[in-house]
């Protein structure tokens, strides 16, 4: 259990902070430090946040507020409370960075949404900075990426390493996205004018990078594909295509896009691995009645060979697990602070910085072969 003197603060009162992080924090309860401060820009957002958190997470006072354009009520001056250990960051993509910096050197543990930095060398500079001065004082940094801690994409990777469909020949991963300028994620102000690479592509795209790099027994590395923009409000790219290839073992496409003309799919969302023995396949589907968190279903189908007729037969189960990969996250961040392995390797920035990479291969390739291993090495 969480000290419940060690206090947390949320920086960023988006969307995200209010409909997944509050609701993840309730559900773990007192076994999390309690929320004493949150911060955004405006004093506007960081008090609605205060009222949700102070409602969501029964807290009476509610939350101190901070935010930009007071000294008093600065950033600097809620990382400089003693009373706070660890901060969430929840900010635009291309502020995180720099903030996630500025927690460390203020002394506090930090647990920032994905994606780890707007880029691959921003990213290794970040990670480089934190190796360098701030780990070797003893204080943790993880990345908040949700699809890597889910129950039922890490259920699918257990099937697909226990070697149960066989050896892996090849995988396929689709996601397509209806984004309309009346979208909630459209109007979030630094989305509608990204100053960062492959807007959508990037911010959700990393998601389904890290499910495949979950899944997946050996890391993709190498990787062509072409990128393109077919609506304009989604610059600067929202669609990309690509084929990888994880060194000699096996290869796979991933389709991508946030510009699909319809609401409905011609094609259905979701991740398939195929083995010499079988198929995966993993999807979010609505959830069922009476509950409103997603559900991941993964259909596992294998061949039995009978020695004596020849016949192949086929077997085929169905699991579904409900979407509460931020709340593992968050989970497993308290545990480290705790000085308690969980076993799951989550938040490792290394990790979210092969997500990053994947993504920016794609955009850039336009057909060249991109060795994703040289992205992520490289010196900042």
């Amino acid at each position: 259990m969480a000290s419940r003197d060690a206090g947390l603060a949320i920086l960023g009162a988006g969307i995200f902070a209010k409909e997944a992080h509050l609701p993840a924090l309730a559900k773990l309860g007192s076994t999390v430090p309690v929320v004493k401060a949150v911060y955004s820009r405006s004093e506007k957002s960081a008090q609605d946040l205060s009222t949700a958190a102070a409602v969501t997470l029964h807290l009476d006072p509610p939350p101190s507020v901070y935010h930009d354009g007071d000294e008093a009520s600065s950033l600097d001056a809620l990382l400089a409370r003693s009373d706070i250990s660890a901060v969430l960051v929840i900010l635009p993509i291309t502020i995180q960075p720099s903030i996630v910096v500025k927690a460390l050197a203020a002394g506090k543990h930090v647990l920032s949404e994905k994606p780890v930095a707007p880029d691959t060398v921003s990213g290794r500079k970040l990670i480089n900075t934190y190796l360098s001065e701030y780990k070797p004082k003893g204080l943790i940094w993880r990345v908040a990426e949700n699809w890597e801690a889910e129950p039922g994409y890490r259920a699918a990777a257990e099937v697909v390493h226990s070697g149960k469909i066989g050896k892996i020949v090849f995988f396929t991963a689709r996601v397509i996205n209806h984004i309309d300028k009346d979208s909630k994620w459209y109007k979030t102000p630094w989305r509608t004018v990204p100053d960062y690479q492959g807007g959508f592509l990037l911010d959700g795209g990393v998601h389904t990078a890290a499910a495949l790099r979950t899944i997946l027994p050996r890391g993709l590395t190498h990787l062509s594909g072409f990128a393109s923009l077919n609506k304009d409000y989604l610059a600067p790219h929202d669609t990309i295509h690509t084929i990888s290839k994880a060194g000699s073992h096996f290869h796979g496409t991933v389709e991508m896009t946030f510009a699909s003309p319809t609401k409905s799919k011609a094609v259905a969302d979701g991740i398939t691995i195929t083995g010499t023995d079988g198929w995966v396949s993993i999807a979010i589907v609505s959830p069922a009645a009476g509950s409103d968190a997603p559900v991941i279903r993964t259909t596992i189908t294998t061949v039995e060979r009978d020695e004596d007729s020849l016949k192949e037969i086929e077997k085929q189960e169905v699991t579904e697990e409900p979407m509460q990969g931020v709340a593992r996250e968050i989970e497993s961040f308290f545990a480290a602070l705790a000085g308690k392995d969980d076993g799951l390797g989550l938040g490792d920035p290394e990790n979210a910085l092969q997500d990053v990479a994947f993504i920016e291969a794609a955009l850039n390739s336009d057909g060249q072969v991109i060795d994703l291993q040289k992205l992520v090495d490289l010196e900042a």
